[in-house]
Parts: structure tokens; sequence; C-alpha cells
């Protein structure tokens, strides 16, 4: 009879450990996440749970982001990774990988979730949306480079408006997906000032599964688009899919073509459009002239004659001269009247005329004296006749009330 060793607490844990991550190194659990616990080292415990059993389960920290954020509670989702155990307390768990939503219920309603949450933010308002320019010089696309997308994008900005395209290469399904589409367009907003910078975004891909196109639904792509200082352009699968990033964009297009169909104007169109306004320039230009011509012509057949105008001036002009000329001698005749009968006037009040009549001026020096108070300041005086002067001493007279001088004294030498 062979014996059974004694092991001890520590051995047998680590052989169920080895035990265990040996047969189960590679699953994968369907089931219902609760009882999320997210540790400040960065680490998630929860648990997987159907109608009949609960699996414990642990995510590190530093998995896919996308991972993480399918671990919500009350969400059922596919994990891939391995079972080991805890010795610790003597219970086994699931070291989760990766995470999925299970199902399209599933991720249409992590998908209602988030964009009712963003739109709260205000991420999807419309007053946060710019304007998509006219024709663009640099147009940046967002796509993978080996795919159909990226030649129907090209080919049709060829055919409608050629212009430069710079294409950031990037997976667009998978669990990389997300962190490259926000990195692309995070990398267009911050190239140098000397590289060419592009107009508008255009992050493209072609039809596919939902979960095909989940990358585009992740919460780091809407925040890249919402940040962006270039216009976006949203073309992600055909028309009738609808991803976050459609919400969020500057513009959806229902088709990667579509895209490029709205990102520049077509050329023949800008032609007949330059054409036609052309057009229309010359023939207004035509009509404006010809309306003006016919003006001058109804005003140049209103105006009078100028042989007619002119001699009725001139025969004006005549018969205003000949007016001036009578009216001028009739002034003049007047005015030497006047001045003769002012000058007949003048002469007979000068005093040369009134010594005719007997009177004599007296003087001293300079000075006229008018009356006799004034001669008993001077000692010679001057009397002047009408036929000359005689110079005369006046007498002293004899102080009285007023001065008196006879005839005989006043012509006294």
């Amino acid at each position: 009879m062979i014996e059974t060793p004694i092991l001890s607490v520590s051995e047998i844990s680590l052989s169920l450990k080895t035990c265990v991550e040996q047969v189960f190194a590679h699953v994968k659990v369907r089931g219902e996440i609760s009882d999320v616990k997210r540790a400040t080292s960065g680490h998630i415990y929860f648990s997987l749970k159907d109608k009949d059993a609960v699996l414990s389960a642990i995510c590190w920290r530093g998995r896919a982001p996308a991972t993480n954020q399918a671990i919500q509670e009350g969400l059922e989702v596919v994990c891939t990774g391995k079972l080991s155990t805890y010795p610790g307390r003597s219970n086994y768990q699931m070291i989760v990988e990766t995470a999925e939503p299970a199902g399209i219920g599933a991720l249409l309603k992590l998908l209602n979730e988030r964009r009712e949450k963003l739109a709260k933010e205000g991420l999807f308002d419309e007053s946060h949306k710019q304007p998509i320019p006219f024709l663009p010089t640099t147009i940046g696309v967002i796509t993978s480079p080996t795919g159909a997308v990226i030649r129907d994008i090209i080919h049709r900005l060829t055919d409608r408006f050629p212009r430069h395209v710079l294409v950031w290469p990037v997976a667009v399904q998978g669990t990389e997906c997300a962190e490259q589409v926000a990195a692309a367009i995070k990398g267009f907003n911050d190239l140098p000032p000397n590289f060419p910078r592009p107009d508008v975004l255009i992050v493209a891909r072609g039809g596919g599964s939902l979960e095909d196109l989940w990358g585009f639904n992740e919460e780091c792509v809407v925040r890249a688009v919402y940040d962006s200082k270039i216009p976006v352009i949203s073309a992600v699968g055909h028309e009738t899919d609808t991803t976050l990033i459609d919400y969020v964009s500057d513009l959806r297009a229902p088709t990667p073509t579509g895209a490029a169909e709205k990102a520049v104007p077509l050329r023949s169109d800008l032609l007949r459009k330059t054409q036609d306004s052309g057009g229309r320039l010359r023939s207004g230009l035509v009509r404006f002239i010809q309306e003006k011509q016919l003006k001058i012509q109804s005003l140049v057949r209103a105006l009078p004659n100028l042989t007619d105008i002119i001699p009725l001036f001139i025969q004006r002009l005549d018969d205003v001269s000949a007016r001036m000329d009578r009216t001028f001698g009739y002034l003049m005749r007047q005015n030497l009247e006047k001045v003769s009968a002012l000058g007949r006037l003048l002469n007979s009040y000068s005093y040369q005329n009134v010594l005719k009549r007997g009177f004599a001026l007296v003087s001293a020096g300079k000075q006229i004296l008018s009356s006799a108070v004034q001669t008993q300041d001077h000692s010679h005086l001057t009397l002047t006749f009408a036929d000359g002067k005689v110079d005369v001493t006046p007498l002293k007279a004899k102080k009285t009330s007023s001065p008196c001088y006879t005839q005989a004294d006043l012509f006294q030498k």
C-alpha cells in the first residue's frame, strides 16, 4: 500500500495553481459583469456570472483601453484570458486579457449609454461644429493605406478637383483602431507650421458589422474629433451605418466617396458657373452702356442748336452794352453837374471872396485870431486883405473889464 505524501498548505496550493493554469491557459468565457471594483492601483476586479454560477475575474492595469471600457456593470461580455488561483483565499479566478461585448444587443446597449453620456457633456452640440472650407489646399485622410477606401477617395478627388492629399495610415478595426485614429487626428493638429497642415480631415473606412466599426465608437476617438481645430468629415461604413464619430464630426458623409465629394467642389461646375457669371457680367455691361447711350442721345435731342443759342446771347449782350452806355453817360452828366454846383458853393464860401467884400483876416504867425482878447498875447499881427497883407503892432489896452481898441490904435504901425 502506497502511503499518501503529506503536503503543506502552500505546496498543495502551488500544485493546484500549476494544474489550473496548464489546463486553462487560454479560455473564453461569456457572462454578465457584476461587482466591478476599480482599485487605486489601476487593476479592475469584477465577477462574471450567469444564472447558475459566478466566476471571479481581474483585469490588470495596462490592458487595452477598449478592454477597460467594455467592463461595465450589467454588460454581457466575452472575456479572453486564463484561469489561475489565489492561494491567499483558496479560490480560483480568471485573468482577463481582452473583454468584448457579447452580441449585438450588448453592443447597442453600451453604444446608447455612451452616446447619452457624451451628449450630456455637449460633445454633439451643433454650436461647436466648424464650417468645411469651400476649396481646401491640403486634405488629410485617416484610413488604412492598403484598402480600397483611400484609392476611391483619391480617384474621386482627382475627378472633381485635384488637391494635395496627406494620408495617415491607421488600423480601421480591432483593438488598436481607436487609439491609432485618435492619435492620427491629434497628430494632424500638432503638425509644425513649416509643414503643409491640412485644411480638412477625412476619417474613413468601408462598411462592416457593428463589431468591425466599434473602434469609431470609442470615447477617445470622439474626444479627439471634438478637440480638433481642423474640421473633420466622418465617412465610416455605408450610409446606413452610424457611429459616434458621426455625431461629433463637423460633417457626416454617407460613404468615403461621398466624403471626397463634400470636401471639394466639382471643377467643371465651377468653370461653368464662372463662364455663366462672365457672360452675365458682359451682358449686363453691354446693357448698361446701351442705356447710357440712349440717355445721352435723348439729352442731345433735347438740347437746342448752339448756332441758334449763341446769336441770341450776342444780341442780349449788345442790348445790355447799349443800356450800360446810356446809363453811364447819364450818370456822368448828373455827377458832373453836382460837382460843378458843389464847386460854386465851395467857391462862394471861400475866405478870399469874403475878403473881397471888405473883411480882413487877423493872424499872429500861423495862428488866426478870432477875438480881441487873443491879441493881448502877441506883439505883432498880420492883417490880410483881398489885395495884400499889412503888419501892425497892437496898442496895450487899458486895464478894464474888457479890452477896447480904437480904429487908429489898430492901424498904428
